[in-house]
């Protein structure tokens, strides 16, 4: 499994509607790409949901690099960057994966929380306890999934999770669901990735 998220944070008096009516325009897209496990629209409203900021910022759990890269490089990314311009493109090799409680469930609100992974921790048990809160993250009333993946350039872990409520039990980054893309959620391999 591979991680994968980029953001536009947009004016503060940017009209959200634009990104709500682009995501139901080309959401369907990505529906049935091959090597996506699953890809998340979010989007984050300045004031509403304790967001300090206005910012699309879709999710991505790849099942295959080949997936990955045919969309970075095969065409589709270019929409987004033609719409909003080149961001840069965050990845994290997979940890862990949970399906959640309420995996059946629509979702309505992904959790990002992204923490660096300290200075002389012993990394195994670090990444252990990664799994580990993944696994009671997607044990909680309300979880869709949860998500661990680690980005060894600049050691910074990212705990990601989908809740079908509005008042979701992890700290971090709050964003609404628009779309959710899953061709290849059944194959993302479950529980630690070692």
């Amino acid at each position: 499994m591979h991680a994968m998220q980029y953001e536009f944070t947009l004016p503060a008096d940017y009209d959200m509607g634009v990104v709500r009516s682009r995501v139901a325009r080309v959401g369907h897209l990505l529906d049935d790409w091959d090597g996506l496990g699953i890809k998340t629209y979010l989007m984050r409203e300045r004031g509403v949901n304790r967001s300090p900021v206005n910012q699309y910022g879709p999710f991505y759990l790849w099942n295959t690099l080949e997936g990955m890269n045919g969309f970075l490089w095969g065409g589709a990314f270019q929409g987004p960057v033609d719409d909003f311009g080149r961001p840069a493109v965050r990845q994290w090799t997979g940890l862990a994966f949970e399906e959640g409680t309420a995996a059946e469930s629509a979702p309505a609100f992904a959790v990002r929380r992204r923490r660096p992974v300290p200075d002389g921790v012993r990394l195994a048990s670090f990444m252990a306890d990664a799994a580990a809160d993944t696994e009671e993250l997607a044990a909680q009333d309300g979880a869709v999934l949860a998500a661990a993946a680690v980005d060894t350039h600049a050691w910074e872990l990212v705990h990601f999770s989908l809740w079908e409520h509005e008042a979701p039990k992890a700290d971090g980054d709050l964003f609404e669901v628009l779309h959710l893309s899953a061709p290849g959620r059944d194959r993302l391999p479950r529980g630690r990735q070692w």
